[in-house]
C-alpha cells in the first residue's frame, strides 16, 4: 500500500499508461525558450558525448530516438504535449529541413532498473534507434531496491542498449518535495551518476533540473492541486531541456543546426 502511495505521488506528469508509441510528427514547432524554462548552463552540459547521433545527423540520414521510461513519460490525453515529442519537435526546428527526426516511447511501468533491462535485446532489435534515452530509478527507489543492486541493473542495462549499437542518456528520477522525505532518493541518483562516468555516457540530470525550477518558484511542485496544465508545461521545458542536451553533446554546431 505504500508503495503504491507514494508511486502516485512522485508520478507528476500522468497516471494512467500509455501503449508504446511515436511520437506525434505535428508536434508544434519550439519559439524561443520561455522564462519559466530557463536553467543554468551546468545543468545542460556533459563532459561525455554521443557519436552516434552527431555521425547520423553530419551524414543527413534519419535520426531515431528511443526513450525508455515509466508513465511520467507521457501525459494521457495530451501525447503532443509530452516531453518526448516537444524534444523531437525542438530538435526537428533545431536540425536542418532534411533531417529526419523520429522520437518513439516505449512504456516500462512500474518496472525496475532489472526488470526493464532484460527487454532491452529483443527492443533493440525491433526499434534500431540511434539513441536510447533511458529513464529508471523512480520505481527502485519506491522499493527500496539494495542500491548496490540497482547499480548492477543500470550497468547490465547500458551495456545492452551500447552493444546493440545506440548513443545512451541516462536520465535520473523525477524531482517531488512532496516524497522527499519518504523515500531515500540520494543512493540511486548516485549509482545512477557512477554507471554513466562508468560508461562515458551523458546523464540528464531531471532531478536536479526540477528541483531549480521548484525553489526558483518557476513551478510549484509542492501544490497538491497541480493540474494537468502544469504537467504540459514542465513536459515542454523538459523537452526543450532534453533537445539541447543532445545537441551539446553531439557536438552538433552551427554547420549542422538551421541558421
Amino acid at each position: 500500500m505504500k508503495a503504491k502511495v507514494l508511486l502516485s505521488l512522485i508520478l507528476l506528469c500522468g497516471n494512467l499508461a500509455a501503449p508504446s508509441a511515436r511520437a506525434d510528427d505535428a508536434a508544434p514547432a519550439a519559439p524561443a525558450v520561455p522564462a519559466a524554462c530557463e536553467l543554468p548552463s551546468y545543468l545542460l552540459t556533459s563532459e561525455s558525448q554521443l557519436p552516434k547521433v552527431a555521425d547520423v545527423v553530419k551524414a543527413g540520414k534519419p535520426l531515431e530516438i528511443l526513450v525508455i521510461g515509466s508513465r511520467s513519460t507521457t501525459i494521457p490525453a495530451s501525447e503532443d504535449a509530452s516531453y518526448p515529442a516537444r524534444m523531437q519537435a525542438i530538435l526537428k526546428d533545431r536540425l536542418p529541413p532534411s533531417e529526419a527526426v523520429h522520437v518513439s516511447v516505449e512504456i516500462q511501468s512500474k518496472k525496475t532498473a532489472e526488470e526493464a533491462a532484460t527487454t532491452f535485446v529483443k527492443l533493440m532489435e525491433a526499434k534500431r534507434p540511434t539513441l536510447v534515452i533511458w529513464q529508471t530509478g523512480t520505481v527502485d527507489a519506491i522499493r527500496a531496491i539494495d542500491p548496490d543492486d540497482f547499480r548492477g541493473a543500470v550497468t547490465e542495462g547500458v551495456a545492452a542498449l551500447q552493444n546493440a549499437g545506440a548513443d545512451v542518456v541516462l536520465m535520473n528520477l523525477q524531482y517531488s518535495p512532496r516524497t522527499e522525505t519518504m523515500i531515500s532518493v540520494p543512493p540511486y541518483l548516485d549509482n545512477m551518476r557512477v554507471v554513466a562516468q562508468e560508461h562515458d555516457i551523458p546523464l540528464f540530470d531531471r532531478f536536479a533540473i526540477m528541483r531549480q525550477w521548484n525553489d526558483q518558484g518557476q513551478f510549484d511542485l509542492f501544490s497538491p492541486s497541480r493540474g494537468p496544465e502544469l504537467a504540459k508545461q514542465v513536459h515542454d521545458c523538459l523537452g526543450r531541456a532534453l533537445a539541447q542536451f543532445v545537441i551539446d553533446a553531439a557536438h552538433l554546431g552551427p554547420a549542422q543546426q538551421q541558421n
